[in-house]
């Protein structure tokens, strides 16, 4: 229950502010369909974390356990610091109509800004710390859920509500922790 629960977390804080926040909050403005937002952000996640959780298993495979201790502190604390930088988000043709359909447009949409993202690099992370690649995959999407479909509901209002600073730092503290407790 550790890789789940550490993961859900994680995620949850680390995408407060991110950019598949932000892009959840556009799509919810432009659609006004939530149902068909939020079941493709789960799509969306599932397939992209369960990439990122397979990755993070691999890692485990070809690296030594003690290089493995001193690359997974690293790389918490490096998300430490990447947690202090903002992301934003481009509107470029916010008047085009969806090709896709709303649902077929936010599973792209997240699946792609979802690469090399934060949430992606964490799970890879915290696939390679804990033993259970389904467990962090299940956290990791129940975290993303957690932070963007209320962003879907609720919209503008959210935002005014969370002091995203402050979740940055709460974020960037926790990894930063991980980060130490995996070197030591």
């Amino acid at each position: 229950m550790d890789a789940f629960l550490i993961s859900t977390g994680i995620v949850a804080l680390a995408e407060m502010g991110d950019k598949t926040q932000l892009l959840a909050l556009v799509l919810a403005l432009r659609f006004r369909q939530p149902w068909p937002i939020v079941l493709g952000i789960f799509v969306a996640t599932i397939a992209n974390h369960a990439l990122a959780g397979a990755m993070g298993a691999w890692v485990t495979t070809v690296m030594g356990p003690e290089v493995l201790r001193w690359v997974l502190g690293g790389s918490f604390i490096a998300m430490a610091v990447w947690m202090m930088i903002p992301d934003k988000i481009d509107d470029d043709g916010a008047d085009k109509p969806p090709r896709f359909g709303v649902f077929g447009t936010t599973v792209i949409a997240f699946f792609l800004a979802e690469m090399g993202d934060k949430t992606q690099v964490a799970t890879v992370m915290l696939a390679a710390k804990y033993s259970s690649t389904v467990w962090v995959v299940a956290g990791t999407t129940l975290g993303m859920m957690l932070a963007n479909a209320p962003v879907v509901w609720l919209g503008e209002r959210m935002t005014r509500l969370v002091p995203l600073r402050l979740v940055h730092l709460v974020s960037a503290c926790i990894f930063f922790c991980l980060g130490l407790w995996a070197v030591l």
